[in-house]
């Protein structure tokens, strides 16, 4: 039932039972996670993120992990994908190398990462999501915007409450946690989903935006990366306050079209609506090696096998992409991306390796690098991809036997058949 908002102005969200102002403890259970707020029954945007998403599967999946700090993550040369909040208390975060992560945490339990079984509990919470409203707006396997106004009526419930039957309903189907951001635009509620973390219910209403924002550092503004910030911090603005002091024109004439974006942020103003599916824009797929690799020969097998991936992905996608992308990281962490727009869209191997290898070649001069990686972008639909070449008459009969690869491959592995860049791989 729908709850009185003049006897009830919060609930709890262990057993969400309406509360009385004023009360510590839920009047029901006695649990100490009531939620309260003077707009808590108006808001309808959220933003939820799964809690320490990898490490959490992995802790539900085995036990003996629960008191015990994880990190998902590659060997020695790899970084960390995530850590639980264990890890976290000792210093690792992701997108940490993992020998500083094992410097920081020598005791964590360190767990190879496992993207299909990520991937299918991604997406049996997602249908989840999708009970809730129909405008779900996927920002990556484990997040995503949801708007719920208008569901009132089909939920006999305002979407906060809602919210908080979500979580608890992930928690005991799904067997991880979650973390709920409400309020009136997008750009708050993706904040306030990281305010209370883990199990967090946070609420960022309209009234106090402006206020809650004031004292923020200037990060804290979507799209204010380390650079930007580096850059902003020179010119003498660190909080956000100071950003609501000043003028749109001053701030774009400063830094354009960026300048608008902190004009209006910084006063808690995001009209971006949630979109339905928004489409990935690229399909990618990269490696970290084990020690530092500088032979162009060495680099040209790691790219074929991971055009291969890419490749697979776009059929398995159904899409095919227009853009070949070579990223590079040196041996001192400095990376190097380098593109090329093709003609026709490409769903082929052959051809992402092709140009991958030119893009390569201008950059294998000697220098160590700790990674490679490949992807297309541009996506689009695949109908237009890889038309007959009338320059390379062998790429047709490439592209037929690149198809028969896969066919052999999808019916007895992906390990059944090699190319003779990529043979004997890992076993040198």
């Amino acid at each position: 039932m729908q709850p009185d908002e003049t006897r009830h102005p919060g609930f709890c969200r262990d057993c969400l039972t309406g509360q009385s102002a004023g009360i510590r403890r839920c009047k029901q259970c006695g649990s100490p996670r009531l939620v309260y707020h003077d707009e808590l029954y108006q808001l309808t945007l959220a933003h939820i993120d799964c809690d320490a998403f990898y490490a959490s599967v992995e802790k539900r999946d085995n036990p003996e992990l629960a008191d015990k700090p994880v990190i998902i993550g590659g060997g020695k040369r790899g970084v960390v994908s995530t850590a639980c909040y264990i890890a976290r208390i000792h210093g690792v975060r992701s997108a940490m190398p993992m020998f500083k992560a094992l410097e920081a945490c020598p005791q964590a339990v360190v767990i190879k990462p496992d993207m299909e079984k990520y991937v299918r509990v991604g997406r049996q919470i997602r249908t989840m999501m999708q009970d809730l409203t129909p405008l779900v707006q996927p920002l990556s396997i484990d997040e995503a915007f949801l708007e719920l106004k208008g569901t009132e009526r089909l939920h006999h419930d305002p979407p906060a409450r809602v919210l908080a039957r979500f979580a608890r309903r992930v928690e005991q189907e799904v067997g991880i946690t979650i973390s709920v951001g409400l309020s009136y635009c997008k750009f708050l509620a993706k904040v306030a989903s990281d305010l209370q973390k883990p199990r967090g219910f946070s609420i960022i209403g309209q009234a106090e935006a402006l206020e809650f924002l004031r004292t923020k550092p200037v990060r804290l503004i979507w799209g204010v990366g380390k650079a930007f910030a580096e850059t902003l911090e020179r010119d003498g603005i660190r909080d956000i306050g100071q950003l609501q002091t000043m003028e749109e024109t001053d701030l774009m004439r400063r830094y354009g079209v960026m300048g608008r974006r902190l004009y209006h942020l910084s006063r808690g103003q995001d009209d971006r609506e949630v979109h339905l599916n928004d489409a990935a824009k690229s399909v990618s797929s990269e490696t970290t090696f084990f020690d530092d690799i500088s032979a162009y020969d060495d680099l040209v097998t790691h790219l074929r096998g991971l055009s291969e991936q890419v490749a697979a992905r776009l059929r398995k996608a159904g899409v095919a992409g227009q853009t070949v992308v070579l990223k590079l990281k040196t041996a001192d962490f400095k990376g190097r991306t380098r593109n090329r727009k093709l003609e026709d869209p490409t769903m082929l191997a052959d051809r992402i390796f092709r140009i991958g290898i030119e893009l390569l070649k201008k950059e294998a001069d000697g220098t160590k690098f700790r990674l490679i990686g490949i992807g297309v972008s541009d996506l689009c639909d695949p109908q237009r991809a890889d038309p007959p070449d009338l320059v390379d008459p062998q790429a047709g009969r490439r592209a037929a036997a690149e198809a028969a690869i896969n066919t052999l491959r999808d019916k007895f592995g992906t390990k059944s058949v090699e190319t003779g860049y990529t043979f004997g791989k890992g076993r040198r």
